[in-house]
């Protein structure tokens, strides 16, 4: 290959296997091809999960399934890479999967039948202070807030609707508020999957720890 390693991976380990529960002997055996940072290499996939839940982010990811769109697979990517607490799939429970490259294996995905149930959930869980995981949609919408100015909510779960019609009624009945994004070419929206891409960062830059060893840029 003209740049990177030419394997995505690790081979099996070299001289006396480790010891603890968190290993997988067959990766230890076979080698660890999976696509996750070095810091996972060899662990079972449940040491994992567990792992990621003692740091998960407080913010959440939403988003309507009614046309079998393929871009809930790449959000669900994205909210793996920026450990979102959850992922919640609204409308149909079957999803394309394609775009989230296993990665739904290591993130908590919950299913609600309408936004009416996820609004629900949402304001029923139990947070720290108190205070309700607020539910934003996003939306070219008048009235709509401007991400780039508003201030994000630490607790906060983030709803986007199909590619081409957007948020449903329903969701936008529901929603605490939507908000928009800074656009300046001809088109009238981005895709779903960068949209979602640009308001988990922004969540991000905002509220998480940027100066731990728990921020991996490779």
């Amino acid at each position: 290959m003209p740049h990177g390693p030419p394997e995505v991976g690790v081979g099996p380990w070299e001289g006396p296997w480790p010891q603890g529960a968190h290993w997988d002997p067959e990766l230890l055996r076979d080698g660890d091809r999976r696509n996750v940072v070095d810091r996972y290499r060899y662990w079972t996939l449940e040491a994992i999960v567990s792992d990621l839940d003692t740091r998960r982010h407080d913010f959440h990811v939403a988003i309507e399934n009614w046309q079998h769109d393929f871009n809930i697979g790449t959000i669900v990517r994205t909210a793996n890479a920026f450990l979102a607490a959850e992922v919640h799939i609204v409308g149909n429970r079957r999803w394309n999967r394609r775009g989230a490259m296993v990665t739904d294996r290591y993130q908590h995905v919950r299913h609600h039948a309408d936004a009416a149930g996820l609004a629900a959930y949402l304001h029923d869980l139990p947070t720290p202070d108190g205070e309700p995981v607020r539910l934003l949609g996003i939306d070219n919408l008048p009235g709509s807030l401007h991400l780039e100015t508003m201030e994000l909510p630490r607790r906060v779960c983030f709803l986007f609707g199909q590619e081409g019609p957007g948020l449903s009624a329903t969701a936008r009945e529901v929603c605490d508020a939507t908000f928009s994004i800074a656009q300046f070419g001809s088109t009238r929206s981005i895709n779903a999957s960068a949209a979602a891409a640009i308001a988990m960062h922004g969540w991000v830059r905002a509220h998480a720890d940027l100066g731990g060893e728990d921020a991996w840029r490779g």
